[in-house]
């Protein structure tokens, strides 16, 4: 079983990778990151949501635009 600090580094991790495969193709900021400009609340929340998506998958690369999209598709009721 992992320890809270161990937790907290795989999380860290997982998202230094999500960032790295979005770059370029869509804002990535770090959970609790206030906005940067122009970036509005809902591009935030799918942002989020697009992360937990990938959390949910286990945490497998290759599907961020997919995520990405899923996520977009949720919060605009598409």
């Amino acid at each position: 079983m992992a320890t809270p600090s161990q937790d907290r580094q795989t999380k860290k991790s997982s998202r230094i990778q999500v960032k790295e495969a979005l770059k370029g193709a869509v804002p990535v900021r770090e959970p609790g990151e206030q906005p940067a400009h122009g970036q509005d609340e809902l591009t935030a929340r799918i942002e989020e949501r697009a992360y937990e998506l990938y959390v949910e998958r286990g945490c497998r690369e290759g599907y961020a635009l997919e995520d990405w999209l899923d996520a977009e598709r949720e919060m605009l009721g598409r």
